[in-house]
């Protein structure tokens, strides 16, 4: 398993956020394409600042959630 200071996921998340995506198997930014913002909200540390900055890094790299 990664841990979650190996993790290419953004900073600005926190590191709740940043823990709980890694132990739901996101460990790349890349990953989370396509996958429902509800989805990812409903992971214990993830809420609506790290959906904020998700949304904005997938947008710079023409990805989005779903």
């Amino acid at each position: 398993m990664t841990d979650a200071t190996d993790a290419d996921l953004p900073r600005g998340i926190g590191r709740p956020a940043t823990g709980a995506l890694t132990l739901a198997g996101y460990t790349r930014l890349e990953q989370l394409d396509g996958v429902p913002a509800k989805d990812l909200l409903a992971l214990h540390g993830v809420g609506p600042k790290a959906i904020r900055v998700l949304t904005e890094e997938l947008a710079e790299r023409g990805m989005a959630l779903g």
